[in-house]
């Protein structure tokens, strides 16, 4: 009777490597700068629009019409407001990785009721705005490509193509966010054009600041797009391999001398 043969155990495969938790949230430097920044342009802004007083205007109302100028800029600047705050939370890789549930509520928050009805607020006071031709079509175009990329980017959520909804939210974050640098913008057109003052100007200050006004409208939405996709071009850095030092220039000459 022969005996009986023992069965090898399966050679086991060892256990994956837990994954790595994120960085922290205080490890994102711009994070914090983000949220104050954007806090103080709300708190600087909104106040003057919700009084309903169409003296406290930051911006020169239509003398045809001040009342409905004033009540299509308070929507803009409401729900404006709901964006810009809303977004600012979903560009943050914390809340999206520890709170998903947050995250798409604040999404679907900055679609429907900030980008949406302030996009659309954007485009009436665009046309109605008292500035040029050149500052209507800046304004009008850069809300529509703000509406545009939104939709895209919820479409895609909506689809599950979630890379792409990444790529399409960034470019509308920085479409979002062009209105803060707009303001920054103008102050260095003002600057920089304050040696033509007396010259091509003859000494009026109003057209100048009209032209740094149109440039900056420009400027602001269409340096955002650029660095926006800039970055989502971007090469991301290799990651380095355990045990291989890298050898700077100094080691190599080093070495082959």
């Amino acid at each position: 009777m022969a005996e009986p043969t023992l069965l090898a155990e399966p050679p086991q495969t060892p256990a994956a490597p837990p994954a790595e938790a994120g960085p922290k949230w205080y490890r994102r430097p711009w994070i914090v700068p983000l949220f104050l920044i954007v806090g103080l342009f709300v708190a600087a802004r909104l106040p003057s629009y919700l009084t309903f007083d169409t003296g406290d205007s930051l911006v020169e109302l239509q003398a045809a019409f001040p009342e409905t100028h004033y009540l299509m800029l308070t929507g803009h600047i409401l729900f404006g407001s709901i964006a810009i705050i809303t977004c600012s939370m979903q560009v943050w890789p914390w809340l999206r990785q520890h709170h998903p549930k947050v995250h798409r509520i604040s999404g679907r928050l900055y679609v429907f009721a900030g980008v949406l009805p302030s996009g659309v607020f954007a485009m009436i006071v665009a046309v109605m705005s008292v500035i040029g031709p050149a500052g209507k079509i800046g304004n009008l175009l850069g809300a529509s490509l703000w509406l545009g990329f939104t939709f895209m980017g919820f479409v895609a959520a909506r689809r599950r193509r979630f890379q792409e909804h990444r790529r399409w939210m960034i470019r509308s974050f920085a479409l979002c966010t062009s209105i803060v640098l707009n303001r920054v913008w103008m102050a260095l057109f003002i600057v920089g054009l304050m040696p033509f003052l007396d010259g091509y100007y003859g000494g009026e200050m109003e057209p100048l600041i009209l032209d740094a006004a149109i440039a900056s409208i420009w400027t602001s939405w269409i340096v955002n797009l650029m660095l926006a996709q800039w970055w989502l071009d971007r090469k991301p850095r290799r990651p380095r391999k355990p045990g291989v030092k890298r050898t700077g220039p100094a080691t190599k000459v080093a070495v082959g001398a």
